[in-house]
């Protein structure tokens, strides 16, 4: 996900997509923990991802 791609969307689609990331960081952590998470540069990606996500709505 670049940031250009989220440079279109308006703040409601933003919100949406940085509670799905926020759900998907919890469930990669709770993998991690349980040694169920074999790629853990999934964790990292994600981070980046919500980062990304919330520099978009603050620009906005």
């Amino acid at each position: 996900m670049n940031y250009s791609d989220l440079s279109g969307k308006n703040v409601t689609e933003l919100n949406e997509l940085l509670k799905e990331k926020k759900v998907l960081l919890f469930e990669l952590k709770l993998k991690l923990k349980t040694m169920q998470l074999t790629n853990t540069s999934e964790l990292r990606a994600v981070k980046k991802d919500i980062a990304r996500i919330k520099t978009a709505i603050n620009a906005a």
